[in-house]
Formats: C-alpha cells, sequence, structure tokens
C-alpha cells in the first residue's frame, strides 16, 4: 500500500511515527499566533510521515526537495489558495515553508497540498482567531 493511502489526516500520521496525536500547548503565544503553530507542528509531522524516513542530504546538489506552492486568489477563491502546485530547492530554504516541510518527490508535495491544504492555509494566510469582537491581537 502506498504511503499516500495510508496517511490521510494527522492523526493517520502520528499513528504512523507511534505517537499520540496531541496539540502542543501553544497558549503562552500571541494569540494571533497560535493557531499557526499548532498547523506548523501538524504539517511537521504529516511530511515526516509521508516522507517515511527520508531527510535532505544537503551535501548533495543533484537531490531536489519538493513544496508545495500556491499563489493568493482573492477573487472567485474561498479559501484563497488556487492552484496549488509543486516547485523545488536545491540548496536553499524557502522563506514561506521552509525545508523542513519538504518532500522527497513532486507527487508527495501534489498530494499534501491537495489532501492538507487547509492546515497548510492557516499557516499561509495570516488571519486572526475570532475573539469576542475585540480585534486587538497584540498581546
Amino acid at each position: 500500500m502506498q504511503i499516500t493511502e495510508k496517511i490521510k489526516s494527522f492523526e493517520d500520521a502520528c499513528a504512523h511515527h507511534g505517537i499520540e496525536p496531541n496539540i502542543p500547548d501553544v497558549s503562552g503565544l500571541m494569540p494571533k499566533h497560535q493557531e499557526a503553530v499548532v498547523n506548523f507542528y501538524k504539517l511537521s509531522v504529516i511530511t515526516s510521515a509521508l516522507n517515511e524516513g527520508w531527510e535532505k542530504d544537503w551535501n548533495n546538489y543533484n537531490e531536489y526537495i519538493y513544496y508545495p506552492w500556491w499563489y493568493v486568489e482573492t477573487l472567485g477563491s474561498f479559501a484563497g489558495l488556487a492552484d496549488a502546485f509543486t516547485s523545488y530547492a536545491v540548496s536553499y530554504a524557502d522563506a514561506l515553508l521552509g525545508s523542513r516541510l519538504g518532500f522527497k518527490t513532486r507527487e508527495l508535495a501534489r498530494y499534501a497540498a491537495s489532501q492538507f491544504r487547509d492546515i497548510y492555509r492557516e499557516i499561509i494566510l495570516f488571519t486572526y482567531p475570532k475573539t469576542n469582537g475585540n480585534s486587538d491581537q497584540s498581546e
């Protein structure tokens, strides 16, 4: 069975690693960053599971690392992210996601972009959490 058939959720990725699907405590962080930190953790676990132990060899300039790529669509796209595709990096980390969330194949990057789009959106698009009408999230 292919790894993409096994990993359909954060919980699946945790089970793959033999860990509990616990979310890190982010209560000490600024409220506007809490959801992004939780989702970065989720994507780190998911990416690691999908890569099945593979890690980029940074000394091998011929080995690529693939990652999802979007452009922000403000008209006609509820999610704000449209037309996912993949790109790769040889020896640099993209300023948006970084190499920790990179994949060993283009196909895995495309799968993650599609299957986990909502989790990526919470990292890429900056949104404030819902509060009691208070838009000041500077705390």
